[in-house]
């Protein structure tokens, strides 16, 4: 696998990856792993706001601006007439750690695990993308060969992915 300390958490919109993601972190950071994470965003975003001098300086044409203090900083890169970037860039862009989790990035060739709701009646992704691994649900999905997780079975998730990217 070309992604080894790389998992990925997919599912249509409204499954419960953002929530699934953000109880895996905190759970795997609590076993002394450090976890970093890649967002997939399908529209704009902004993490600086109108009126701040940071954000001025965007709007002044700066291609990057580093907002630092004590806490944390953040780099704003303006991609101007660039395309996005690809999935590798990002990979290779964040600072060594034991376990990146992605949020998204379906298309990619990482491992992954797909949420999956009832209420969501859009074809499994699974069935396209031998890439996933697992399956996190709140119902009984017969007649599957994947491992099948409840959406509260957080330590055997995150256990399964640890095993899965050889850190357990």
């Amino acid at each position: 696998m070309k992604y080894k300390n790389v998992f990925g958490i997919v599912g249509w919109k409204n499954s419960g990856k953002t929530t699934l993601v953000e109880s895996l972190v905190k759970y795997i950071t609590e076993q002394g792993y450090q976890v970093s994470t890649i967002k997939h965003a399908h529209h704009s975003f902004d993490i600086d706001h109108e009126g701040t001098d940071s954000f001025r300086h965007r709007k002044a044409g700066a291609k990057e601006v580093i907002l630092a203090s004590r806490k944390r900083w953040a780099l704003i890169h303006e991609l101007i007439d660039e395309p996005e970037k690809d999935f590798d860039f990002l990979v290779n862009s964040i600072s060594p750690t034991d376990l990146i989790l992605v949020e998204g990035f379906k298309e990619e060739g990482h491992n992954k695990i797909e949420v999956i709701r009832a209420e969501n009646k859009k074809i499994p992704i699974y069935q396209s993308d031998n890439g996933i691994l697992a399956i996190v649900s709140d119902y009984k999905i017969p007649d599957l060969s994947l491992p099948i997780f409840n959406l509260d079975e957080i330590s055997k998730i995150a256990d399964f992915i640890l095993k899965k990217t050889s850190l357990k």
